[in-house]
């Protein structure tokens, strides 16, 4: 006769062995949420997505103030979709654009580098934060402190869409044009596209899988520019006394981790500054005398023209610039200088500027002392001056604009100007 183990051994295992597993389900769980991006993550999206402010059809009979806020993280003013970014500690918020009002937030326990807006064809927009895994001063240490965190978050709610460890340094900031985004750096260059994927790699790379794929890892970058999509740096190289101009294609057919190079070559001096790139030519200022030089497809020099400029390595490698359908504009510290938008030739300078210029509707915006001049696009021509009070009259201002709204980066603040009624 078979004899049968007791079926409440049977349980009584059954139940020890279930709460094994329950246990060490709840520690591995525990451990992953202790180290994952989650933890000392705080989100609070929109409770209803940002609607856009109406559109402007041209400048006003004059601007009145809105709102501001504190944001020393913001280089520029920050617009994503309908959304106005600000950035200050670790916190990144979304602002209605009329008033100001936080409708969204976005914080992480760990120091923020830089925000930036990208991909403007993807629909309400997005806005990166890209925050340093540790202190950003032990960089180089060995510590590791890079800012590699980086959050991708829809401008309309503020709800994450994307992230990537990307291997950033302190100090990074982000440029933008309609496909790609580009993490600038002084030894490192990264270029990313709209669903976070690297599309080029350049300079020095932590972890390299195949030796002798960067053409120049030893050498330094002063400047760089990102548009047609190429990307535009000057380089400084061991035993090279000249800069270089190097020219990279965005998104390589060979990935991110050999750079495909469209051109390299020595230039006849140092301390160049990049001021723009398109498909087919590269701008540069040179020093000593100040002047702007064109260069082709091919790394040839086309045309040089005489510039009033103070001509140095910008912060975070990035001269301060803006672009319309037609016209690229650099301000040179005192001066705007319009481009034509694909060969880059100089068309006007005007003086006595206080940053570059901006669209608002159909006409162009330059922010002079005293508050904003209209400019005709085409020909440089001064006109009517639209009073503006800053707290200080001759600090430099960079301008955004969301539907109506004027925005401006006054230091570490941004305040929205509207139409005066």
């Amino acid at each position: 006769m078979l004899r049968t183990q007791p079926s409440e051994r049977r349980r009584r295992g059954d139940l020890v062995a279930a709460g094994l597993i329950v246990v060490l389900l709840v520690a591995l769980t525990v451990t992953v949420a202790a180290t994952s991006d989650v933890a000392g993550t705080t989100s609070v999206p929109a409770t209803a997505p940002i609607g856009a402010p109406s559109p402007a059809s041209g400048a006003p009979t004059g601007f009145v103030p809105a709102w501001e806020a504190p944001s020393p993280g913001t280089p520029v003013p920050v617009v994503a979709g309908p959304a106005v970014v600000t950035a200050e500690g670790s916190t990144v918020t979304g602002r209605d654009a009329r008033t100001g009002e936080e409708r969204w937030r976005y914080a992480r326990d760990l120091p923020l580098c830089t925000v930036g807006a990208g991909f403007p064809g993807v629909e309400q927009g997005r806005a990166l934060a890209v925050y340093a895994n540790g202190d950003p001063a032990d960089a180089g240490s060995g510590d590791g402190a890079y800012c590699s965190e980086v959050t991708m978050l829809r401008g309309d709610t503020g709800e994450r869409v994307g992230a990537r460890n990307p291997d950033a340094r302190p100090g990074t900031r982000l440029l933008a044009d309609d496909t790609y985004v580009l993490a600038t750096g002084t030894d490192h260059l990264e270029v990313w596209r709209s669903d976070l994927v690297r599309t080029l790699e350049y300079g020095e790379v932590p972890a390299q899988e195949q030796v002798g794929r960067q053409p120049r890892p030893g050498c330094t970058y002063g400047s760089v520019a990102l548009g047609g999509r190429r990307v535009a740096v000057v380089e400084r190289c061991p035993g090279e006394s000249a800069d270089r101009l190097t020219v990279l294609a965005s998104d390589g057919e060979d990935g991110a981790e050999k750079p495909e190079e469209r051109f390299s070559v020595p230039l006849t001096g140092a301390g160049a500054v990049v001021v723009a790139v398109s498909e087919e030519q590269v701008a540069l200022a040179l020093p000593d005398p100040s002047r702007l030089a064109v260069f082709d497809a091919s790394g040839a020099q086309v045309s040089v023209s005489e510039v009033d400029a103070v001509v140095a390595d910008p912060p975070g490698g990035v001269a301060p610039t803006s672009a319309d359908d037609a016209h690229r504009y650099w301000f040179t510290g005192t001066s705007v200088v319009a481009l034509d938008v694909a060969q880059l030739a100089l068309l006007w300078t005007l003086p006595d500027a206080l940053g570059p210029p901006v669209r608002y509707g159909v006409e162009l915006l330059v922010p002079v002392p005293g508050g904003l001049r209209v400019v005709d696009a085409d020909r440089g021509r001064p006109g009517r001056l639209l009073p503006v009070d800053r707290p200080d009259p001759d600090a430099p201002v960079s301008l955004a604009v969301d539907g109506d709204v004027l925005l401006e980066q006054r230091g570490a603040t941004v305040t929205a100007l509207v139409p005066a009624p």
